[in-house]
């Protein structure tokens, strides 16, 4: 199987699209995925990194953008749209995903045109502009809150969590890092947060009493690195604390961790499911149709996480809540089992799934192999193919089911 994932722009959007080509080429020697993007986005750096192969388009925004920015998203669709036409013609994918941001659109929209199969992965519980538009002509719709539900036909809706990439999963079933401090772990997406960065900055002032106790893993963003690290320097942390721009390693990182505090992104908070951690969010107060509240709501409702709005957030209060919840380990504990509860690990294999039911339905077991010129039927080096046995190995399917059933 093929699979072409299209969007990213941010860390919310891509890492959900870098699970899922991660479970697919998994699956067989043979399978393949491939990004479309744009070069401003996180997907420039991150999928040629992971091992993945990226085009991209010159796609823009076009909500939120003012006049200026809405007219040159629109002139920009009409070349975004052809330059989407080129790539699945050339690469003749068997599917199509879109995860958001915005090359989503106009190569959805062209595959689902052509009639390749097609499908949307909403990580919010409020989706954006570009899904919800998709959502009218992709055959499927991935949601990972229910909340996301009510703007898709029900038909097409399922729901079935974000995938989480394979090296975070390792957290799901492994134990916390034994270490001698409470370990803080404190970071606001993949672009930093500017907030966050002085909400903790000031928290500090209130937690000088308990400073030997605290281990602190920062992630600030490229911006706000210096100013972060002169911050806790200055207020006597700078041997508590880890300052740094990116987090390459998360899985680590949340393995170390006994309370994060964090923005509420889609991708994150199931992340922080998964990995069964404690949390404080503070929603990022500008992201569209305040998602990242109503997002993060999910959790304080099941008692998983605690939520400040930014505005209304002090320092002071923010070191109140890390001293809380640092004295009382077994309230720590039920949010942690409870946050769990909600983790869907398996989210990357079942959208795979439904993704080789779509393939088959369309073009056979082999999907469009030899329209790319590829032998339909390959075999493993060393290994006689079993009859009737290539599209579970291609696909992870035994049989395709109509992808509506598990709705």
């Amino acid at each position: 199987m093929k699979v072409l994932i299209a969007g990213g722009g941010t860390g919310g959007h891509l890492y959900p699209g870098i699970a899922l080509a991660e479970e697919v080429v998994t699956r067989h020697h043979a399978n393949q995925a491939v990004f479309v993007g744009t070069e401003r986005g996180l997907e420039a750096r991150v999928v040629p990194a992971a091992g993945y192969k990226l085009e991209t388009i010159r796609a823009q925004g076009l909500k939120g953008k003012g006049l200026v920015g809405l007219l040159k998203g629109l002139f920009a669709l009409p070349v975004a749209f052809v330059e989407s036409v080129r790539i699945l013609q050339r690469h003749k994918p068997d599917v199509v995903v879109g995860v958001g941001g915005y090359a989503s659109g106009p190569v959805v929209l062209a595959a689902a045109l052509m009639g390749i199969p097609t499908a949307v992965q909403e990580q919010n519980a409020l989706p954006g502009l570009t899904n919800k538009v998709l959502g009218r002509f992709v055959r499927v719709v991935f949601t990972a809150f229910e909340e996301a539900r009510p703007f898709f036909p029900s038909r097409k809706v399922q729901l079935v969590g974000n995938p989480i990439r394979r090296k975070l999963m390792e957290n799901f079933l492994r134990s916390r890092m034994v270490h001698d401090h409470f370990s803080l772990l404190v970071f606001g997406g993949s672009l930093g947060a500017r907030g966050i960065n002085q909400r903790m900055i000031d928290a500090l002032d209130y937690l000088q009493d308990i400073r030997e106790q605290l281990h602190i893993v920062h992630q600030t963003g490229k911006n706000d690195l210096e100013t972060v690290r002169k911050g806790y320097a200055d207020k006597g942390f700078e041997a508590q604390a880890q300052v740094v721009e990116f987090i390459e390693d998360m899985s680590s990182a949340y393995a170390r961790a006994e309370l994060v505090v964090c923005r509420a992104g889609a991708t994150t908070l199931s992340e922080l499911t998964v990995a069964k951690k404690a949390s404080i969010l503070i929603p990022f107060p500008f992201a569209t149709d305040n998602h990242q509240e109503v997002n993060a709501q999910s959790l304080v409702k099941a008692g998983a996480a605690l939520m400040f709005r930014e505005s209304e957030l002090t320092g002071e209060q923010l070191a109140r809540e890390i001293r809380r919840l640092k004295e009382e380990p077994e309230k720590r504990r039920q949010m942690e089992k409870k946050a769990g509860l909600l983790g869907r690990p398996e989210a990357a294999k079942e959208l795979a799934d439904v993704l080789v039911d779509l393939m088959i339905q369309t073009y056979g077991p082999s999907g469009r192999a030899e329209a790319r010129g590829e032998d339909p039927n390959p075999k493993k080096p060393g290994k006689d193919k079993k009859p009737g046995g290539e599209a579970k190995m291609s696909g992870g399917s035994e049989k395709a089911g109509d992808p509506e059933k598990h709705v």
